[in-house]
């Protein structure tokens, strides 16, 4: 049997350790804090805007224990490459001396010029590293729990389904609290869209061509 590609994080710690704690205090995340307030005038489809949605990102990698500088620092500007125009990448690379580590993370969970949306979930799928699957997987997190406050049933329809392919093999991969969650996740948002008669149980679930490009 082939060995996993990474070791999957199977326990969750319900308080922070005090070692972590003095990881955290030590990070400088406050220069990437400010890069990501350029994200504030972005505004979601479940309402809030972009700024938000990283500090919530920021929140549950924290929350899932995760306390390692490059992640969380990515975390707090991973959309700020495709979603603020003409964006600086060197802003990134100068906010301190892991800069270019976090660019190189935040450009694995960028979508491409050349990407379509299925496509770039595979490739991270595919080939990306750990930190990448963790951040997207975290990413996805805030994004299905912003979910509930949409009421477009096609958009939620097409997003249970990108996730259901695409992330929760990537969870599985990685950490199972992740993964466990996303399901509950998924299933929340379909009982949503069953209870309000928008398809029947019965209905086979499809990969969607057409993949909306910003939750």
């Amino acid at each position: 049997m082939a060995k996993a590609k990474y070791e999957m994080k199977v326990e969750r710690s319900l308080k922070m350790k005090a070692e972590e704690m003095q990881l955290l205090s030590d990070m400088h995340l406050a220069p990437f804090m400010q890069l990501a307030t350029g994200l504030i005038g972005k505004a979601r489809h479940a309402g809030g805007n972009m700024f938000r949605h990283q500090m919530d990102t920021l929140a549950i990698l924290i929350d899932y224990g995760y306390i390692d500088s490059v992640l969380l620092k990515a975390s707090v500007v991973h959309d700020t490459v495709e979603d603020i125009p003409d964006f600086d990448r060197n802003l990134i690379i100068n906010a301190d001396d892991e800069g270019q580590q976090v660019l190189d993370l935040v450009l694995e969970v960028t979508r491409r010029e050349d990407e379509d949306k299925k496509q770039f979930l595979k490739r991270i799928l595919d080939t990306g590293s750990q930190r990448a699957k963790v951040l997207k997987c975290a990413d996805r997190i805030s994004n299905m729990i912003s979910l509930g406050y949409v009421t477009d049933p096609k958009f939620i329809e097409r997003y249970c389904d990108e996730t259901e392919f695409f992330l929760l093999p990537m969870a599985l991969e990685i950490d199972f609290n992740m993964y466990q969650e996303l399901i509950n996740l998924i299933m929340t948002r379909r009982r949503y869209l069953e209870d309000g008669g928008y398809f029947c149980p019965s209905k086979k679930h499809s990969s969607s061509d057409k993949i909306e490009k910003k939750e």
